[in-house]
């Protein structure tokens, strides 16, 4: 089975009509025939949706509510602006849709707090914000992830950076194990999935039989999915595992890249996570271009 989306996976899109939901739904539809099903622009409902190519019609729909009922969507990935992402992110809860991955950079922090709140009394799962979304191989593909650099396998890939997202799927293509999903989580110090989330995913997924887990300086959710694994192994349940942490090269107090990348009050270092990450028993590259290589060679033992 994979993890969260697969090919029977329905996705709408909240921002179609825009660039970047235009060209990125494009992509989708042309990876393996991704389920896009419709868009939603609260002005533009009863119009059609064309691309490009002309190779696909899409409806657009009032509401996510609309788009839901008419479609049996169980997705919604939003391409809205950060001005209104949020607002985006809660119609798409209100409406109860099971997965919505936000790839928007930017939403004030004030939003995504309210989202969050929202987000605890439902039973929707929020991947993102500011993430690369989400691609299980050969499949469906949910976001921004170059879909021609993957290859069906054995590895989960799960990462708060987009870049070394790539980076670790790239290398494991190319060492001949490919991956089962890759799940980017973003960066912002406020959003849904964690990295507990989806290891817990990875851990119960026969098919997946490593990890790569990519964190970055900042915040303590590296040093708890650490814990995690540690506490999973004692029961049991483990699976080789590769990881690095970026920004290992920041000066304290310095914020990096992403919202949530600053280490403050002598939490969130590399060397912290680092550490915490190989006590329980992941081995972390020495570089982002070694991932694939640092993963063989757990896997040779």
């Amino acid at each position: 089975m994979s993890i969260l989306v697969n090919k029977d996976t329905k996705i709408i899109v909240q921002g179609l009509t825009g660039k970047t939901g235009t060209f990125h739904t494009e992509q989708a539809l042309e990876y393996y025939g991704t389920k896009m099903v419709a868009g939603v622009h609260p002005k533009k409902g009863g119009e059609t949706w064309g691309s490009v190519e002309g190779s696909a019609q899409l409806p657009i729909f009032a509401s996510v509510g609309d788009a839901k009922e008419a479609t049996g969507a169980d997705a919604s990935v939003i391409y809205v602006p950060p001005a209104g992402a949020g607002a985006a992110i809660i119609e798409a809860i209100d409406a109860e849709i099971p997965f919505i991955v936000c790839i928007t950079e930017g939403i004030p922090v004030a939003d995504m707090v309210k989202v969050k709140r929202r987000l605890e009394k439902s039973n929707s799962r929020l991947l993102g914000p500011n993430c690369p979304g989400i691609l299980t191989p050969e499949e469906c593909k949910i976001g921004i992830m170059p879909g021609s650099i993957f290859k069906k396998g054995s590895v989960g890939v799960v990462s708060r950076s987009g870049t070394l997202t790539y980076e670790a799927v790239f290398q494991t293509s190319n060492a001949g194990l490919g991956q089962t999903t890759a799940v980017g989580i973003g960066g912002d110090p406020v959003k849904g999935t964690e990295f507990i989330d989806v290891l817990e995913m990875f851990l119960a997924d026969d098919e997946t039989q490593s990890i790569i887990m990519i964190g970055e300086i900042g915040g303590s959710a590296e040093e708890e999915a650490a814990q995690f694994i540690k506490d999973e192994a004692k029961k049991g349940r483990s699976k080789p595992m590769a990881g690095f942490i970026a920004g290992r090269t920041a000066p304290p107090g310095r914020t990096m890249g992403h919202a949530g990348a600053v280490i403050s009050g002598g939490k969130g270092g590399a060397e912290d996570k680092i550490a915490a990450m190989e006590d329980a028993g992941i081995k972390v590259s020495p570089s982002p271009a070694k991932l694939g290589e640092t993963l063989l060679e757990v896997l040779k033992g």
